[in-house]
């Protein structure tokens, strides 16, 4: 985004380094330090964040550059928000690995709750599906076995 005040500048958040860098900035205006994400790491693609944006408007209406950057910087920063909080309580727990139910709790908690339950809903039903899936795979494969005897 054109006038960010953060550009050239590490932000230590959450046990994370964030390196704000201009697109114009090169190997010698940064120095490499161990822990530093970069700017294209810690945002998802602009692209992909254009193409989610158009799918909820009109097929004529355009989205100007500075309105997907702006919407790429918060909807990255909102999944580094979630994430944290479901990484805390997995810290806590001495778990290692955040799972869908972190992920809900941490919007419960944060007081996202218009997302949560639906989240639930969503990952309730996926997790029937990959049941499903994997008990068909277990009779192919046990239908393979037995033919190969």
């Amino acid at each position: 985004m054109g006038d960010n005040i953060n550009i050239g500048k590490v932000l230590d958040r959450e046990g994370f380094k964030y390196n704000f860098t201009s697109s114009t900035a090169t190997a010698s205006d940064t120095s490499e330090q161990d822990g530093v994400i970069k700017e294209q790491d810690r945002l998802l693609p602009i692209a992909n964040v254009g193409r989610i944006m158009k799918q909820t408007l009109p097929p004529n209406a355009k989205i100007s550059k500075e309105a997907r950057e702006t919407m790429q910087e918060c909807v990255s920063e909102f999944i580094s928000f979630v994430t944290g909080e479901a990484s805390d309580k997995c810290h806590k727990e001495k778990r290692k690995t955040v799972n869908g139910d972190d992920i809900c709790w941490a919007l419960a908690t944060l007081g996202f709750d218009d997302y949560a339950e639906p989240l639930k809903r969503y990952l309730h039903k996926y997790r029937e599906l990959e049941g499903e899936r994997a008990n068909q795979n277990k009779g192919n494969s046990y239908e393979n076995n037995i033919s190969n005897i």
